[in-house]
């Protein structure tokens, strides 16, 4: 259910460890803009009637490399000296992350090597590939993939970017938030996938910079829900497994960072099964014609699924993504048929 009690705000000029602020978030705004796209915030008339809301979309399927990840790694590699750039980078990822930081590399002319699980869709494997980077397939899930390549760190000495325990990268992320809140002032509610935290992070803490009031609801799977039970136990838990049409979240152990600004700054974390996110992707494609994967669909299957819960009147959705192997289509549709959602 809905926590409607809100989180515990910090003072606005208080901090995580004096490491993630909203000025930081500003920064990287300021220094983003020349490189990022400005992604649209859309809306639907149809959508906003089904849930009884005024709905905005923050559209960063259209980011370059096809997700909001290129806007973190950006900035991460900005704050890198010319000696950390020149031994190269070295990260994991479920896809997203890999072409950001793929791509962040190549305008640098830096080198980056990219683990990746054996499970990623291909199409996230080549768009990495083509943007240069060396890409080293290993393990079934990102947790083993994560694993071997903080091996290989440790040999080459490269300099790890972490897909989402890292404040330059959620500084990075942030920047969402600063961005739909100059496209829309009056939205009250924003609706954030979770993987590892990274993305929420910022949102949560650039969000609260600009509007203490704004709330903040993450969205898991409820086949990769770590965050969601440590949120709500107040005790770090893991998952054994994550198996979900959402690959871009399906992340095992909440980050060390992430964590902890997460409980100071998330107002609410929920889970929506595989089903209601392939509904809400079919959704999409058929009314708006637009393509979201997993991890990006997740937060409309939330809001359908907890449309009555949710107490907002202008409630903006993060689409993360839309790197989706259309291959899964198939799949995609046989799961949403079970659903038969939105009602």
């Amino acid at each position: 259910m809905i926590n409607t009690t809100g989180a515990t705000l910090l003072e606005e000029r208080e901090t995580i460890g004096d490491c993630l602020t909203g000025e930081k978030v500003h920064v990287a705004l300021e220094r983003l803009t020349p490189i990022v796209h400005r992604t649209p915030l859309i809306t639907s008339t149809t959508t906003n009637n089904i849930v009884g809301k005024h709905v905005y979309f923050k559209m960063e399927n259209q980011q370059k490399t096809g997700a909001f990840k290129f806007r973190g790694a950006s900035f991460k590699l900005m704050q890198l000296t010319p000696e950390q750039l020149k031994r190269g980078v070295i990260t994991a990822s479920a896809g997203n992350h890999a072409q950001g930081v793929a791509h962040a590399a190549a305008k640098l002319g830096v080198n980056a090597t990219i683990f990746m699980s054996e499970s990623t869709p291909i199409a996230k494997i080549e768009a990495t590939r083509n943007y240069g980077a060396n890409v080293v397939l290993t393990g079934e899930t990102f947790q083993e993939a994560l694993e071997a390549s903080l091996q290989r760190q440790k040999e080459t000495g490269a300099v790890y970017v972490h897909p989402f325990d890292d404040y330059d990268i959620m500084a990075g992320q942030g920047t969402i938030a600063m961005e739909m809140l100059k496209q829309e002032d009056r939205i009250d509610t924003i609706l954030v996938p979770i993987g590892g935290g990274g993305l929420i992070s910022g949102i949560a803490v650039a969000a609260k910079y600009v509007n203490r009031n704004i709330r903040i609801i993450g969205v898991q799977s409820a086949n990769a829900n770590a965050i969601y039970k440590s949120f709500h136990s107040n005790i770090v838990q893991s998952t054994d497994t994550c198996q979900t049409i959402a690959e871009g979240i399906a992340v095992k152990t909440p980050g060390t960072l992430t964590l902890p600004v997460i409980r100071k700054y998330v107002d609410d974390i929920i889970t929506v099964t595989d089903e209601e996110i392939a509904s809400a992707i079919l959704y999409m494609l058929e009314r708006n014609k637009t393509l979201m994967e997993g991890a990006g669909a997740a937060t409309l299957a939330a809001l359908f699924a907890y449309s009555k819960e949710i107490k907002s009147r202008h409630c903006g959705l993060v689409v993360s993504g839309g790197n989706m192997d259309i291959g899964a289509m198939p799949m995609i549709q046989q799961l949403a048929q079970k659903k038969n959602f939105p009602a």
